[in-house]
């Protein structure tokens, strides 16, 4: 009886405090992972930030089970499962005890119970309207309603659909990380049938969830060799996850960046055939989906490459998906990684936002494939070679030797100035000059010598040679 009780009291607690909470959430107040009950937030809390809800779970970093304190001086519970209504499984203490004890705590508990809630609630309600310091449920449930709604109106077409336990199982309690960014990390994992994957698991519902959103609903429209294909995924309030097929090289970047992997640089040949898949992945997001698929974070780090090391894109968390007839898109703000965005998606002043931007970023990413470094590197002696465009620039219009690592024949020198000349019409800085995804295939495929020679791309108005090697942008 008393577990009904409990279950009462975090239901009435769930609705009141939707009807109560008007506030915006706060970024001092965010979720929290708490061991296997995964990600949790308001009404509960952690040590932390105990400001931060009404219920206080402690023992999230022990070995043993979370427990929670309903009540002050009441019995202590260990927190078996947190579903996504909020409702609570606990096991009385001492944990190995049966759900029979729950008899002991007096069905005169209910009234009690409720009328502290509503106390606590309104005290809570006062204390919202002059302290902004906590996560307000209201706003967070909104928007899990909105990823709701959009992923069952996505129909068949949404990929098949995980629970956090599915997670969990799969990735050996996440036992083995593959990596680390700012959405979270990445971890191996196998599903029933037997094959690898890697699943990305979410660590915050950023704003409304369009990272999340845009991801599903972009990756879920692509089926091509060069794109990365998308078993499933979680969205539960414990946490969020993406399930990808497993690629076993990692990125790109770990086979381009010589200071960095000294013994891992591919072959010139190789290169090219990545650049190519790359680029036919790019042409067909672009033009091959039903939709148009703009990517907007095209570099190294979301290029995956397979056993047999083909390059598939990933990381869709940016895109923006627009009829196939449009090119130009609106956009409140910059997106993108800082090196790789075009000149036009910082300021308008250079032109609109397009599938031009996308061509921008691939072509300053087979720059570095070529040049073996990053293209901005303040670590060289001398300042014409900081900005590496301008310096190569310059060295193909003398007809210099270019001085790349691993040219061993004449092929390697074609593939080299072949990537070469197309990523510098690919960073030109009026995107109207930027050929489209399904030209630079052409150029890639074509020979060498019928290529024309680009304009040398300028993002500075000064002449100086500091100047002319060092990008900037002026709006």
């Amino acid at each position: 009886m008393a577990l009904a009780t409990y279950l009462v009291f975090f239901l009435i607690s769930h609705q009141l405090l939707l009807s109560l909470s008007e506030e915006e959430p706060n970024p001092r107040c965010p979720s929290f992972r708490c061991g296997h009950l995964g990600y949790i937030g308001f009404p509960f809390s952690n040590r932390t930030h105990p400001e931060c809800g009404l219920f206080v779970v402690d023992n999230c970093n022990e070995q043993e089970a979370p427990k929670i304190q309903l009540l002050k001086n009441e019995s202590f519970f260990y927190v078996k499962e947190i579903s996504q209504d909020n409702t609570l499984m606990l096991h009385y203490l001492p944990f190995s005890e049966s759900f029979d004890n729950y008899s002991c705590i007096g069905i005169g508990v209910s009234s009690l119970l409720i009328g502290v809630l509503i106390i606590l609630a309104l005290c809570f309600k006062k204390r919202l309207s002059s302290d902004n310091s906590t996560v307000f449920w209201k706003k967070k449930f909104k928007d899990y309603q909105n990823i709701e709604a959009f992923l069952r109106n996505y129909g068949s077409l949404a990929p098949k659909r995980y629970n956090y336990s599915d997670i969990k199982r799969m990735t050996n309690s996440f036992k083995h990380k593959l990596g680390e960014g700012g959405y979270g990390g990445v971890y191996k994992g196998k599903l029933l049938d037997g094959r690898n994957v890697a699943v990305k698991v979410l660590s915050g519902l950023k704003g409304n969830g369009d990272d999340f959103i845009n991801e599903v609903a972009s990756i879920s429209r692509t089926s091509h060799v060069n794109i990365v294909s998308l078993f499933g995924y979680c969205f539960e309030s414990r946490g969020r996850a993406l399930i990808y097929e497993f690629m076993p090289n990692g990125s790109l970047e770990k086979f381009i960046y010589e200071k960095y992997s000294p013994n891992k640089q591919l072959k010139w040949e190789k290169l090219y055939q990545i650049a190519l898949g790359i680029a036919r992945g790019l042409e067909y997001l672009h033009r091959g989906c039903s939709t148009r698929i703009l990517h907007f974070d095209i570099k190294p780090h979301n290029i995956l490459i397979d056993e047999d090391f083909s390059p598939k894109i990933s990381d869709f968390g940016l895109a923006k998906i627009c009829p196939r007839k449009e090119s130009i898109v609106s956009m409140t703000g910059a997106r993108g990684t800082i090196g790789y965005i075009a000149p036009e998606v910082v300021c308008r002043n250079f032109g609109e936002v397009s599938h031009k931007s996308d061509v921008y970023s691939y072509g300053m990413m087979v720059l570095e494939m070529v040049g073996g470094r990053k293209n901005l590197d303040v670590g060289v002696d001398r300042t014409s070679e900081i900005y590496f465009p301008h310096w190569i620039y310059d060295r193909l219009e003398a007809a210099e030797e270019l001085g790349l690592q691993g040219i061993e024949n004449d092929d390697d020198n074609e593939y080299a100035r072949k990537m070469l000349t197309v990523s510098l019409w690919c960073i030109q800085t009026n995107p109207s000059s930027r050929p489209a995804m399904s030209r630079v295939v052409e150029m890639l495929e074509g020979s060498l010598d019928s290529l024309q020679f680009p304009p040398k791309p300028f993002l500075s108005s000064s002449r100086s040679e500091a100047a002319d090697s060092l990008p900037s942008i002026v709006c």
